[in-house]
């Protein structure tokens, strides 16, 4: 499996910034307020694949992969992998709308008093959909098998 690129993840998020924008230019005024909880969502997930990811990066690091109880399954790994590998799309995304959403309120804040209110939850947003990216990159990246050392000749 390859690793998630980053420019794969900019792309995707630029998408969801333009569609978001062009929605939420002919839907604003049916949405309903934005509140900071709205994106806070976000970070508990982020906080829980960063911890996983510093939990499997120890255990790879002292070699405690296998099957014994105090070890890393194989299997886990792989699902942690497939976890990042989702969870930094579901980032990306997630970002690109609350982007989309702040390239529309912003402008309008003077005048909209409804979009003052509203950038607050959207920063909060954005910034979790990229804390969300940013720790599933780092989750994916622990779970890399380390490279074999290479065999010393024989004196």
């Amino acid at each position: 499996m390859k690793a998630t690129r980053v420019r794969d993840l900019v792309g995707l998020t630029a998408f969801a910034a333009i569609a978001t924008w062009l929605l939420v230019r002919v839907f604003y005024g049916s949405l309903p307020p934005i509140t900071g909880f709205a994106g806070a969502s976000l970070y508990p997930v982020a906080a829980i694949e960063a911890v996983l990811a510093f939990v499997i990066r120890a255990r790879v690091e002292e070699h405690r992969i296998g099957v014994g109880s105090q070890q890393l399954h194989p299997i886990t790994a792989a699902r942690a992998v497939a976890l990042a590998k989702a969870s930094s799309l579901v980032g990306a995304a997630s970002a690109g709308v609350w982007l989309g959403l702040l390239l529309f309120l912003l402008p309008k804040r003077a005048d909209v008093t409804a979009a003052a209110q509203d950038t607050t939850g959207a920063l909060i947003g954005l910034v979790g959909g990229v804390a969300l990216a940013a720790a599933a990159l780092w989750l994916e990246h622990c779970c890399k098998t380390p490279d074999e050392p290479p065999d010393e000749p024989a004196v």
